[in-house]
């Protein structure tokens, strides 16, 4: 406890307007308040193999993992399972939820798209995020040229240390031998933290270099998971309540200027548990005539 509270001390000292208002900001009631799909995104970066990756992902000391969809009052042992066909790979995070359910959380969606070419993003499952929260890697402004709209630029991964690993000829495919209570003797679930403690420990992972997007950049990878996707009904009844509650609006109005170009507004507005905003985004996408 001592050591956490000098770790949240440091954290609200480094970003002190930042931090505080995320602080603020209302849990929605539904489990993927407590997975960091940034944190895992940087992880998986990071990591010299899947199984290292995995490891990662239940480390405690890397504030990724704080679910608990049970609700044994322990954290979920979370694991990774690999498929692929051909050049698409997908990496499916998932939780035992008990000795007959397993619940996806999130999946890794990995495509080779030209020769030295790959994109990636993370996808979080709709049942424990309440819509489908897509996640990808980001570069930072300085790195793009002026006038060049960040988000129009996917990032190639084919450097990254897994990747170039997954592509290559010794790679073979990762499909976590752990399952419900049986988990590798390295592990020790611990106490789940609850959301005004978990909650800075996301801010951490919220990188210049990991943006939210609403498109699929790697339609392939993803249809090859759409069939593969496994839901617990257990995790859907216990948090069928947080669903009701959660709310997202799209409003889009299009505008025409003098020219004829368009101009489409796009807000998509979050609330959370009790009602209140907890997100609000507004996005303009122009079009020219012709």
């Amino acid at each position: 406890m001592k050591n956490l509270l000098i770790i949240l001390s440091f954290m609200i000292a480094v970003f002190p307007a930042f931090a505080q208002d995320e602080m603020k900001v209302d849990s929605t009631g539904l489990p993927g308040d407590y997975f960091s799909l940034e944190g895992a995104l940087d992880l998986f970066q990071k990591s010299a193999s899947l199984e290292a990756f995995e490891k990662s992902l239940n480390t405690e000391e890397n504030h990724i993992n704080n679910l608990d969809l049970n609700g044994d009052g322990d954290i979920d042992y979370v694991k990774v399972i690999s498929k692929q066909e051909g050049d698409i790979h997908i990496f499916i995070l998932q939780v035992p939820v008990s000795e007959s359910e397993n619940q996806d959380i999130a999946v890794l969606e990995l495509e080779k798209t030209f020769n030295e070419q790959a994109r990636l993003q993370i996808i979080g499952d709709e049942d424990i995020y309440g819509e489908m929260v897509i996640v990808e890697p980001s570069y930072e402004k300085k790195d793009v040229k002026p006038g060049v709209d960040i988000a129009d630029v996917p990032v190639n991964v084919w450097y990254w240390r897994p990747v170039k690993y997954i592509y290559s000829p010794g790679y073979r495919l990762w499909v976590s031998p752990w399952r419900w209570q049986q988990y590798p003797t390295y592990w020790k679930p611990w106490r789940p933290l609850g959301w005004a403690v978990w909650h800075p420990f996301r801010v951490v992972h919220h990188r210049p270099t990991v943006r939210m997007v609403s498109t699929h950049r790697v339609v392939r990878a993803h249809g090859l998971y759409k069939p593969l996707r496994v839901t617990s009904s257990t995790v859907r009844t216990k948090h069928a309540g947080a669903h009701a509650n959660y709310k997202v609006t799209r409003t889009k109005t299009k505008v025409k200027g003098p020219k004829g170009n368009s101009v489409t507004k796009k807000t998509t507005t979050v609330k959370g548990s009790k009602g209140n905003v907890r997100a609000k985004k507004t996005t303009v996408k122009k079009s020219r005539k012709g």
